[in-house]
């Protein structure tokens, strides 16, 4: 039983480096969205909505997230700086996940709850890798 001390030891360093390892966010390494577009329609004066389509969406959370990114930089491109969401719905059908967002875009900070600073939501879906308009 002479080496039976050194197996022990082993099995503790063993468990030491284990447990320093990093623990990996499963839900970022295999979440490869692909954006299929686009497509805005202008309902009013201030009232736009977003049809955006995708494949590999986790939840209805990351199709609206796609919209608001659009709903954002077409703030920005007509010259508005804020955006109030209205409402989203989302379906999914074969794989591929459709969102109908719609918003009112501004120049002042709208009223309501759900309203987003274009500039700052548009610098955040660029460090996330979603595309805007």
């Amino acid at each position: 039983m002479a080496g039976t001390p050194h197996i022990a030891v082993a099995g503790v360093a063993l468990a030491g480096l284990v447990a320093c390892t990093t623990e990996v966010d499963p839900t970022r390494d295999y979440f490869q969205p692909e954006y299929l577009g686009v497509e805005t329609r202008k309902l009013d004066s201030d009232l736009v909505s977003f049809l955006v389509r995708m494949r590999g969406a986790r939840t209805n959370a990351d199709v609206a997230d796609y919209g608001k990114c659009a709903a954002a930089q077409y703030a920005l491109i007509r010259g508005f700086g804020f955006a109030r969401h209205v409402r989203t719905s989302v379906q999914e059908e074969a794989g591929i996940w459709a969102a109908d967002a719609v918003y009112t875009v501004s120049a002042a900070l709208p009223q309501g709850l759900q309203t987003i600073d274009a500039e700052v939501v548009v610098a955040d879906c660029q460090e996330n890798g979603i595309p805007t308009v």
